[in-house]
């Protein structure tokens, strides 16, 4: 349920807009060549470091810092790198050479989205060097600021108390997350921690969260009987929108709906009204992106609503101490693709 973008630039298009670019702050005095390469001045940039709030000595301290030949000081980071045998490399006018990390991102974003953007969003760990350079070319360049009105950085996801990583293979990814549980339920399951805070990839969490989806499925989707409505939705969108915007915190905005929910529910079975209830939560759903749209049902040919309802035939067994039946009863979950999972807090059930 991702919206595309409208543009996906390529950093190796916009080599005569990057060359521009650094050019521009060498006629600043802004940047220097050495070598071949060229470097931005970070001493000569009063506001550099405002973005992480700390000065550069301060952002310095602990980080490996490789000496090059030729700059000015330790600190100054590469706009152009002079090329080397065997790497890619374009003209410039200091010779051969190819753009250093952080120019293209300055480049693309002020030729297709103009001096100042809305939103940058990345990962807590590109606050330095990452976006701090590119807060400082960017602004030194047009002398417009702020580069970015707003800096949304997202915690990183972890799988057993490591951040996954490429380089080192710890991977899950989507489509194989696909596999196992519903986009809705893994979306829920990021939404459910502020996007700041590092995320733990976790099974039995992540299927906890299809439960929780069919509450709000069951109503959005409730019947309305004929009665006066007498649930008011405003109360819970308003609270909806005000947590939105204190720093999208998705954790509360999800309260209210499940508190909205469950009056739904209250109150159909009370025999109210509920059509405009319901309107309301399947629209501010939808903001956060939930479809609430049943599952399909897997090659097994089990619907979600017939998993919980042989979940809880399991539990009464268990429970009359009929473990022989209760087992079969996961054993044809299995066979057709379920797998349960047994905690302290129930029981959650996934595709595999």
């Amino acid at each position: 349920n991702l919206k595309r973008a409208t543009v996906y630039p390529r950093a190796t298009a916009e080599i005569p807009r990057i060359v521009e670019l650094v050019r521009g702050l060498e006629e600043k005095g802004l940047a220097y060549e050495a070598g071949g390469s060229v470097y931005y001045r970070v001493r000569r940039d009063p506001d550099y470091g405002k973005l992480s709030g700390r000065t550069v000595d301060e952002l310095l301290e602990g980080v490996r810092l490789d000496v090059e030949p030729g700059k000015e000081e330790p600190a100054d980071f590469a706009l152009w790198k002079a090329s080397k045998p065997g790497e890619p490399a374009w003209d410039s006018p200091w010779g051969k050479g190819r753009p250093g990390w952080h120019i293209e991102c300055s480049a693309m974003a002020i030729h297709h989205l103009g001096e100042t953007i809305d939103i940058h969003g990345g990962g807590l760990d590109l606050i330095f060097p990452h976006h701090e350079n590119e807060v400082a070319q960017s602004e030194s360049f047009t002398g417009r600021t702020p580069f970015a009105r707003f800096w949304m950085h997202n915690g990183l996801v972890r799988l057993a108390g490591d951040k996954m990583s490429k380089s080192i293979g710890n991977l899950v990814n989507v489509r194989d997350a696909l596999e196992r549980y519903s986009a809705d339920a893994i979306r829920l399951w990021m939404l459910s921690s502020h996007y700041r805070s590092p995320l733990l990839y976790d099974e039995e969490s992540i299927g906890a969260q299809e439960r929780a989806l069919r509450r709000l499925r069951a109503a959005v989707t409730a019947d309305s009987p004929g009665g006066r409505a007498v649930l008011d939705p405003a109360q819970f969108e308003a609270d909806f929108v005000q947590a939105m915007e204190d720093d999208l915190n998705t954790p509360k905005a999800l309260a209210s709906l499940f508190d909205l929910a469950r009056d739904i529910n209250r109150n159909r079975d009370a025999g109210a009204g509920v059509a405009e209830a319901r309107e309301t939560l399947g629209r501010l759903a939808g903001i956060l992106g939930l479809t609430l749209a049943e599952p399909e049902t897997a090659a097994g040919g089990v619907s979600g609503d017939e998993i919980e309802a042989l979940i809880q035939e399991r539990a009464t067994l268990r429970a009359d101490r009929r473990f022989a039946e209760a087992d079969a009863v996961r054993a044809d979950l299995a066979a057709r693709g379920v797998a349960l999972a047994d905690s302290p807090e129930g029981t959650t059930w996934s595709r595999v």
